[in-house]
């Protein structure tokens, strides 16, 4: 079967949405922008996760980011002319559901929605820590760490009730001054010639082509999480269709730029010989960054560091809110979630209820984290962070299978030639690296290969998709899909 382009715009009406529509022309690109790149937590991944990339995939670290970006970036460039023919505000679900079928949608819109709530609240447990390490060093007192998880909890709600372009300005100055300390400590680095000079081997065909770069390759696409949400924000963008788009293809461009320039800067900073080593006996202490940092730019600039990376993890934490709120939102819409979740704020524009209760399921985990114990890191984070990583790269390759099935059967879709390769080969990448990090699931865990847990964090995503699927296959007879407001029709040649 075959589609015209007439037969494209049979999609559901967004035009009316519950309780009048979320703020029109609320954000540009530069807005969504911050939004994108502030998911991807940038100073936390090079603070928290470059290190191991360095302990596992040695001198070659940096390449991974820069390649990660390449298949992202063939990724985006299928996902961006799927958006300019589907309008949707659903993001993942509302796509897949058009190209794939409604069955398919339910469970990925299901595991969308659980993947990014796993990546939000598990950052919590971050938090409470650098949190609570920054003020111990600079006061000497130490709180529990769900004190603080508690308090970045109301404030993320705060921002997220406010309005996207209020949040939009707060992740703008949170970024720049994450990205300005990681440019400072590269300037003293550079300055005083690193460690033994300035060395280019981390791009170099040894380096990434060693057995090791395969093993931490999902490292570097898990530290993009975020970027694709840009899609989500349409119905609040000005000129969506070019705003969108463009903020898509510069988050994935800072974000590649940025991880392969500071891991490449620690290499400098210990030497291509050594920083391998170094990095593999400091993961448990966590403090390669600080000490690179230490060691060129001096104290103060450790202490700066210790700050920004609270409101680096708060400002992916307030992205991630903005991003789940709207899955709800739309999964409201669609009479999957309760009517009350697609409640409008009349003063600000904003999904209001769905903020509430998606505070209200962060608050309820961290509690039950402290009560139970867990620890924030190997625990708490590790096992809510794991499945939404693992959840978000399958949707990407459904998204990818979906672009593919979408313009084969489009007739004349006037697309340049390189637009349905390039999804063919981001759905395999994509494919790739889900084996990859399920392969090397331990380097993420802690934990040994083959353990219970590993097995249990990595089937959860595609376990809860496949039970959507079967949920929206037993209710297809009797569940229609409602026009209140999740897609609406476009004009294919736009």
């Amino acid at each position: 079967m075959a589609f015209t382009k007439e037969e494209t715009a049979l999609v559901p009406s967004a035009t009316v949405s519950v309780d009048g529509g979320l703020k029109k022309n609320a954000i540009g690109t530069r807005d969504i922008v911050f939004m994108l790149v502030s998911a991807a937590a940038p100073l936390t991944i090079v603070v928290g996760i470059a290190p191991l990339a360095l302990a596992v995939g040695g001198v070659g670290a940096p390449a991974i980011y820069i390649a990660a970006a390449i298949g992202l970036g063939l990724f985006a460039i299928g996902f961006m002319a799927l958006t300019r023919h589907v309008r949707s505000y659903s993001g993942f679900y509302g796509y897949i559901s058009k190209t794939l079928g409604r069955v398919v949608g339910l469970g990925s819109g299901l595991t969308a929605w659980m993947s990014y709530n796993g990546l939000q609240i598990g950052l919590y447990g971050l938090l409470g820590i650098q949190a609570n390490l920054a003020v111990k060093s600079f006061t000497g007192v130490e709180l529990p760490w769900w004190l603080y998880a508690i308090v970045s909890i109301g404030a993320v709600w705060y921002l997220g009730w406010r309005g996207i372009d209020v949040g939009a300005r707060v992740l703008a100055v949170l970024l720049t001054l994450e990205t300005a300390i990681v440019a400072i400590v590269a300037a003293f680095v550079l300055a005083q010639g690193g460690a033994h000079g300035i060395s280019f081997e981390s791009f170099s065909p040894q380096a990434i082509f060693s057995p090791q770069f395969a093993a931490v390759l999902g490292l570097g696409f898990s530290a993009f999480m975020g970027f694709e949400s840009g899609a989500l924000y349409r119905e609040e963008a000005r000129d969506p269709d070019r705003s969108v788009p463009r903020a898509t293809y510069i988050s994935i461009a800072f974000i590649g730029a940025f991880y392969a320039f500071a891991v490449w800067i620690i290499v400098q900073a210990f030497g291509a010989d050594a920083v391998q080593a170094f990095a593999a006996g400091h993961l448990d202490a966590g403090d390669t960054a600080y000490i690179a940092a230490g060691n060129f730019a001096g104290g103060w600039c450790v202490n700066l560091m210790s700050v920004l990376i609270v409101t680096s993890i708060f400002a992916a934490q307030l992205s991630f809110h903005n991003t789940i709120n709207r899955y709800t939102l739309s999964l409201s819409r669609e009479g999957i979630f309760p009517k009350r979740s697609g409640r409008i704020s009349p003063r600000y524009r904003t999904p209001s209820v769905a903020g509430f209760d998606q505070t209200l399921l962060a608050l309820a985990l961290v509690i039950g984290a402290a009560l139970f114990q867990l620890d924030p890191f190997t625990q708490f984070l590790i096992w809510t962070n794991t499945p939404g990583v693992i959840g978000v790269l399958l949707l990407q390759a459904l998204t990818g299978v979906g672009v593919v099935v979408f313009f084969t059967r489009l007739k004349d879709h006037g697309l340049r030639w390189y637009v349905v390769p390039s999804a063919v080969a981001a759905t395999i990448i994509m494919c790739v690296v889900i084996y990859l990090m399920a392969n090397n699931a331990q380097l993420i865990t802690g934990l040994p290969a083959g353990d219970a847990v590993n097995t249990t964090l990595l089937v959860f995503a595609p376990l809860l998709f496949a039970a959507g699927t079967v949920l929206a296959s037993c209710c297809a007879r009797s569940t229609r899909p409602h026009t209140s407001g999740s897609d609406t029709p476009s004009d294919p040649g736009a």
